[in-house]
Order: C-alpha cells, then sequence, then structure tokens
C-alpha cells in the first residue's frame, strides 16, 4: 500500500468536491449557506476506519478495493450510492 500516494490522491479528491467551499441549501424560507460534512478515513498499520464505522483489516477485499480506488484517483466506489458527488 502507497500511503503517500493516497494521502496525496484524497488531497486531490477533496479539492474535486470543494473541501471548506459552502454550498447553497435550500430552507422552506429562502436558503442558507452549508459546508458538507466531512467523512473521516483513519489510516492504521493494519487497517482503516471510514467514518465512524468498523475496524477493517487491509486483507479484507472491501478495504482493498477502497484503497484501490483512492490510488487510482477515484472516489471510493463504496461510497457513491450516498454520495454520489463525491465526500
Amino acid at each position: 500500500i502507497d500511503f503517500d500516494l493516497i494521502l496525496e490522491n484524497i488531497k486531490d479528491l477533496n479539492s474535486l468536491v470543494g473541501e471548506g467551499v459552502s454550498q447553497i441549501e435550500h430552507t422552506p424560507r429562502g436558503a442558507r449557506l452549508r459546508r458538507p460534512e466531512p467523512l473521516p478515513l483513519t489510516l492504521y498499520r493494519n487497517g482503516i476506519v471510514v467514518g465512524n464505522g468498523a475496524f477493517r483489516p487491509y486483507q479484507h477485499p472491501s478495504t482493498q478495493q477502497c484503497l484501490q480506488d483512492i490510488m487510482d484517483g477515484y472516489f471510493p466506489s463504496e461510497l457513491q450510492p450516498r454520495y454520489p458527488d463525491g465526500v
């Protein structure tokens, strides 16, 4: 696992979705600015944690796919149904 590549690609992906940029949220009375909620990714020596999820060892196939997506420069495919515009 190339941790330097993962960290570099995460920075690039965050830039694509406008990290730190507020978005317009329409309300019944008009609109307001809202910052998107981040989804933390914690890297450990022997696995990862995505958001508030369970610990996932690197040997698990879904963990390998998640990290491979990031190393390839894409948002993890497992997150696309929940976050179609990226997170």
